[in-house]
């Protein structure tokens, strides 16, 4: 091979990689936080998240909250959720036994209404959507 060609077979690549790097940085995420109630630590999937069908929804208050979980509409019952009160995390998995069987391929809608439970009130709500495939 001449030197030529080599000459231009690397710039290709070096070009090719520039390209990579440059849609790499405009494409990825921000990395901000998400804009969150003071109440809530944390919530998974996060808004537009794209997730598995075996997925569990976990939302992290702050001790001491109570939470009202709906989900395209369907109003989850305290006994499908589990809970921890020390940590204030709750967690939705469907199962058989549940509300809902399953995620269904597509969008879901997610609303929670939460109050304190202790103390003065505090009452807010969130509400976000996220895929599952």
């Amino acid at each position: 091979m001449s030197t030529t060609r080599y000459r231009v077979i690397l710039s290709i690549l070096g070009l090719l990689l520039g390209l990579l790097v440059v849609g790499a940085v405009i494409l990825a995420p921000s990395g901000d936080a998400p804009n969150l109630p003071d109440a809530i630590e944390r919530i998974s999937p996060a808004d537009g998240a794209f997730v598995q069908r075996q997925t569990a929804l976990e939302i992290d208050l702050l001790a001491g909250y109570s939470l009202i979980l709906e989900i395209d509409g369907i109003r989850i019952p305290p006994e499908d959720i589990d809970y921890t009160e020390q940590t204030g995390k709750y967690v939705f998995r469907p199962g058989a036994d549940k509300v809902m069987t399953d995620w269904a391929p597509g969008f879901h809608v997610v609303e929670i209404s939460f109050d304190r439970i202790v103390g003065l009130p505090d009452p807010g709500s969130l509400r976000w959507s996220f895929r599952t495939q």
